[in-house]
């Protein structure tokens, strides 16, 4: 379970480092945060209970934010 954090790592730094040569630079420096996180997070040997309940809290926050974004941050399109 702690090598799939660590391809989490890889796979958003791969989207990091195609929003930063698309000039997206804080969508690149929000994916290199949680390349870091997901990184650090591999290696730290939890068990995989513990893993599991680090990916959910992380879809919860993650979902949680898009959905207040996109309600009530972005404009509506005309």
């Amino acid at each position: 379970m702690a090598r799939m954090f660590r391809v989490l790592g890889f796979f958003t730094l791969a989207i990091g480092l195609m929003a930063f040569a698309g000039d997206l630079v804080e969508m690149a420096f929000l994916f290199f945060l949680q390349t870091a996180f997901f990184v650090i997070l591999g290696y730290l040997k939890f068990t995989e209970r513990t893993y599991i309940l680090l990916f959910w809290g992380y879809m919860i926050v993650t979902f949680s934010g898009f959905s207040y974004w996109t309600v009530f941050q972005m404009d509506l399109p005309l």
